[in-house]
């Protein structure tokens, strides 16, 4: 084992048995069990944004079989991500106390429990209440899985390997959009719960399997637990014949085996990256979840076209989503965040004010702009969970996402009845001109406030 590198001894014992386990952590490389790893908890973050957004493609049909206004639309439609916030604040806490394979193994209980629910829903009623129960549980998974794929990889790899397994709740979405296109006009909006039952319930035992984060196992003391995780990940890279180079010990801050307290976020250095990371969940999600929630709706009930062509089109703004993540998930790491972000905020305000300059008067006009603007913002929406969790140490890195992805339910929530309301009072052109200036604000906090964080170790960039 390499030694204790200068400057590294003078810590307390923890930290430095931290570090060297770091190191090791490290220096592996992408292991065919790290890659089933991000295919599993992929698989049940599909199904995740597959269930935050199937309810879209559901509401054209609920809206004639229920009678619901837009109002009771822009409830239904909040009413998950409101759960949501719930969710990511709970079990983002829960995850930094019992650590995050049985946290994601109650969320994932919790919202495929909601699912069967809702497939027995009778009103706006009784799906607002069951949407609500189960965003805690989509809410709570997404932010724990974050923070659990990131203590596997080293920083050179982590935002590349990171995106491409977070890409797949853009496809879950864009999955959503086809099952509601060819489902919904032949069996009914039932039939979208159905397909989101059964994979979701395949997630369940697949849990099990998975090692704890090695990581999370150092910060809480667990040190021998850890080292058996690190050396199975080791010895399995050497039985693949993959090089494994000798790791490169650094200075561990003695906090990074600190008890975890939330109250941190709000102090020191932690305390800007709080409010910039809240600001930019904020801004980003208040966009895109009031226009992929909404634009289904829209075309049927304010340009009066076909269910089919309504659930097409609000498809195709999924589908542009899912080509600009991935181009993200490739490129990120070589443009950095900061300046990926800032572009990205600014340029699509573009096509937002074009809406709103134009009157958004047909739907020709709306189902070019309006899917580029959600592309753009795309890239940020999905690739925040890897910045979040770069931004704070292991003790915070789960509540600390959890509490910023509560900022993106909280904004997801609003945007809807933004939606709702503007469309109701002051017509549809008013609410491209709204997100216009949300999108502008989350470029400017961007451009003043946040940091680069791309290829530098997680302990470096949080002590």
């Amino acid at each position: 084992m390499t030694t204790f590198a200068a400057g590294a001894g003078g810590g307390s014992a923890a930290a430095t048995a931290n570090a060297v386990l770091v190191a090791r952590l490290e220096r592996i490389p992408v292991t065919r069990r790290l890659l089933m790893i991000r295919v599993i908890i992929g698989s049940a973050t599909f199904f995740d944004a597959y269930t935050v957004l199937v309810i879209a493609f559901a509401m054209p049909k609920l809206v004639t079989e229920w009678n619901l206004t837009p109002a009771w639309v822009g409830a239904i439609l909040s009413a998950g991500y409101v759960g949501q916030f719930v969710g990511a604040i709970v079990f983002g806490w829960v995850a930094e106390r019992i650590g995050r394979m049985p946290t994601l193994l109650i969320t994932i209980v919790l919202f495929v429990a909601m699912d069967v629910a809702c497939l027995f829903a009778w009103g706006g009623m009784s799906m607002l209440v069951f949407r609500f129960f189960q965003g805690i549980g989509t809410g709570g998974e997404v932010p724990v899985a974050s923070a659990y794929i990131n203590e596997f990889i080293g920083a050179r790899k982590r935002g590349r390997f990171f995106l491409l397994y977070e890409v797949i709740f853009p496809v879950g979405l864009l999955f959503a959009g086809l099952a509601g296109y060819f489902l919904v006009p032949q069996f009914g909006w039932r039939a979208l719960f159905v397909v989101g039952l059964i994979p979701a319930l395949l997630m369940i035992p697949l849990r099990i399997l998975m090692p704890e984060s090695p990581r999370w196992l150092a910060s809480k003391g667990k040190l021998e637990k850890a080292d058996k995780v690190v050396s199975l990940l080791e010895r399995e890279a050497v039985k693949e014949g993959k090089p494994l180079p000798e790791p490169v010990v650094r200075p561990v801050d003695p906090r990074a085996t600190a008890t975890s307290d939330w109250r941190e976020l709000f102090r020191g250095l932690y305390l800007k990256r709080t409010l910039m990371i809240w600001a930019l969940w904020i801004t980003v999600y208040m966009v895109n979840n009031g226009l992929v929630t909404w634009l289904p709706t829209l075309y049927q009930q304010v340009f009066k076209l076909p269910l089919q062509t309504s659930l097409l089109y609000g498809w195709i703004t999924s589908a542009v989503g899912v080509v600009a993540s991935v181009l993200c998930a490739l490129y990120i790491d070589k443009v950095g965040r900061k300046r990926w972000y800032a572009i990205a905020f600014v340029a699509a305000t573009v096509p937002l004010v074009i809406l709103t300059a134009l009157g958004a008067t047909t739907a020709t006009q709306v189902v070019i702009l309006a899917p580029i603007a959600y592309a753009i913002l795309q890239t940020i929406a999905f690739s925040l969970y890897l910045y979040s969790a770069e931004l704070y140490p292991t003790r915070l890195r789960a509540v600390g996402t959890g509490f910023g992805s509560a900022w993106l339910r909280a904004a997801s929530s609003v945007g809807p009845l933004i939606v709702g309301f503007v469309v109701a009072d002051l017509g549809i052109r008013y609410v491209f001109a709204t997100f216009a200036v949300v999108a502008l604000i989350g470029g400017l906090v961007t451009m003043r406030f946040a940091i680069e964080t791309k290829g530098r170790v997680l302990e470096e960039l949080s002590p």
